[in-house]
């Protein structure tokens, strides 16, 4: 099956009659081990069950929502790859004119909270239908009650606005096959791990987190349950919770188990197309296959926790990886497609440089409670290693057909100066063979108590990476340089902060950062809880939080404007 079905003309050349599944998506569909949707749609058929796919349905009409009929078993929603607020909005809060998960790349087919919408347009054609189950980043990340920068407020979990049945949180291969196979036999699906569901009830021996009420009054409140929700995270160590809303309860439990190495071997070795599907390709193409077509997904998760990030809480704390084998077999598969030319333009994960090692002691007893692995400084009982991607690399590179392996994801150049052993080999490979001529960093800030509230490590360590980068780079056959990530108006950040951070960039870097984007509150993370608060959430001490959107641009434009001398690019250290 090249592509999941999308039309009644594909169910028939199927010969189905119905589908027991039908998956709605605020992206295209784009049959790649990139998007969750279709990751999703080729798990559960390859474990017995027929499975469609309605991408961006217009819901002006009935039309597209009721092209394929309606399932036998439940209906599953994504607002896609991205939370749908933040791919129609800028930090700014300004309408975004492109996507480039919409064919066509025009910001016009995914609605605002496109879960919300499509959950009702179900229920506005499909009286009494079956369970309608919430999935992806944006239903993830609004599980229970949470700040929406986009309103302004606290909002219920996204269950109870969506009027939905149940919701998968985190990367939900698992758990979406077993409440599928739950609603096939007629189980009860209510005690499945990572599900999210409401109840008239307090199921026994979970956590009660403050009431929707409670929070929304006090912020107090609302920092300790983040906390106690931020903590529950972890297949190992979490336990299940619930929260009042109105009458009824928000119920999570606790995250499954992640994927075994050979499990997540078999769900990216699936035969994706890694084309837009026919229908929608008629309508244009999508920018993002360009990045995604043929890039490699060699692990998941970070244990770098920034504070502004959500992999955390989505993907989780603890990084898996494929075998070596898995990965060069997807490559190799490349080779049969009729565009690819023999450049793997990415071989990464989250954070690229965490394949191939991760903490003993976490593996066996889970994420630390009262400390991170690499914030204020790495962990000593984490032991970084970067052979295993070394080789990786290297074999990738030896492949019959294949010219050039990139490493695209952004690295933590703490791990680098930390791995004694293979940092400098490791940072010399990249540079000499996986780069375009710019490695990506994200510092995001220089100034420390910035970096502090971001969970990132102190400015010192970026000073020595780049000279770890420029003797790297010296030996090299072609300019390097580093491109660096930095982030303005991050709670803590006023114009001083801003100054540090344009001084550190003119004198010891000697660029004009042109890769630097405002803040932005993403639900469920502890920036968005600072911001909201304007507190530092671990001490309780008041922050200053720039909320004045003009204010915020203007922190963007004293680091960006007035080029010193390159208009793209960074400069290699030291030259």
């Amino acid at each position: 099956m090249k592509f999941l079905p999308t039309t009644k003309e594909e169910l028939k050349k199927l010969g189905w009659d119905q589908l027991d599944i039908i998956l709605i998506s605020g992206d295209s569909y784009i049959d790649s081990p990139y998007i969750g949707i279709a990751v999703i749609g080729r798990h559960l058929v390859n474990n017995g069950f027929r499975v469609g796919i309605i991408a961006q349905p217009d819901c002006s009409t009935e039309q597209d929502i009721r092209r394929l009929g309606e399932p036998s078993l439940f209906w599953g929603i994504s607002g896609g790859s991205v939370d749908s607020m933040v791919a129609n909005y800028t930090a700014s809060k300004k309408r975004r004119k492109s996507d480039d998960f919409t064919p066509g790349g025009i910001n016009n087919r995914r609605p605002d909270r496109a879960v919300i919408v499509y959950s009702n347009l179900i229920r506005k054609y499909f009286k009494e239908t079956r369970p309608i189950v919430l999935g992806g980043i944006e239903a993830s990340l609004r599980r229970i009650a949470h700040y929406d920068y986009w309103s302004n407020k606290i909002r219920k979990s996204i269950l109870f606005d969506a009027k939905a049945d149940a919701l998968v949180y985190g990367m939900a291969e698992n758990a979406i096959l077993q409440l599928a196979r739950a609603f096939k036999n007629g189980q009860d699906w209510r005690p499945t791990n990572s599900v999210c569901y409401i109840s008239n009830e307090t199921p026994t021996g979970y956590l009660e987190l403050p009431s929707f009420d409670e929070v929304r009054q006090s912020k107090t409140k609302f920092t300790r349950m983040f906390h106690t929700f931020y903590k529950n995270n972890d297949p190992i160590t979490a336990r299940g919770l619930y929260q009042k809303s109105d009458t009824r309860y928000l119920v999570q439990n606790p995250p499954g188990q992640y994927l075994s190495r050979q499990e997540m071997d078999k769900v990216y070795e699936n035969s994706f197309a890694l084309e837009q599907h026919p229908y929608y390709q008629k309508q244009g193409s999508v920018k993002a296959l360009d990045t995604i077509r043929f890039s490699l997904a060699t692990h998941r998760g970070c244990y770098g926790e920034c504070n502004f990030c959500a992999i955390a809480v989505h993907q989780g704390q603890t990084v898996r990886y494929r075998s070596e084998n898995s990965v060069l077999r997807e490559a190799e598969r490349f080779r049969s497609h009729p565009k690819f030319n023999g450049i793997i333009s990415d071989a990464g994960g989250p954070t690229a440089n965490m394949y191939g090692f991760e903490c003993d002691k976490k593996l066996s007893k889970g994420c630390c409670d009262n400390k991170r692995c690499l914030y204020p400084t790495l962990c000593p009982v984490m032991k970084p290693d970067h052979s295993q991607q070394m080789s990786l690399l290297t074999k990738l590179a030896a492949l019959e057909g294949v010219k050039k392996v990139f490493v695209a994801s952004g690295i933590r150049y703490d791990l680098i100066i930390n791995d004694k052993k293979h940092g400098r080999k490791y940072l010399s490979q990249l540079v000499n063979r996986h780069t375009s001529g710019q490695l990506k960093v994200a510092p995001e800030h220089v100034d420390d108590n910035v970096l502090d509230l971001m969970g990132k490590p102190h400015s010192a360590s970026l000073t020595k990476f780049n000279a770890m980068f420029s003797e790297a780079a010296s030996g090299s056959e072609k300019e390097q340089y580093l491109t660096y990530y930095l982030i303005a108006a991050h709670p803590g950040c006023g114009e001083k902060e801003m100054m540090n951070l344009k001084s550190y960039t003119s004198k010891n870097l000697r660029i004009n950062p042109e890769q630097v984007q405002i803040f932005t509150p993403l639900p469920s993370t502890y920036s968005a809880l600072m911001y909201y608060t304007e507190q530092d959430p671990f001490t309780g001490k008041p922050i200053f939080v720039e909320k004045d959107i003009i204010r915020t641009r203007k922190q963007k434009d004293m680091l960006t404007h007035k080029p010193l001398r390159r208009q793209s690019g960074t400069r290699r250290p030291g030259s």
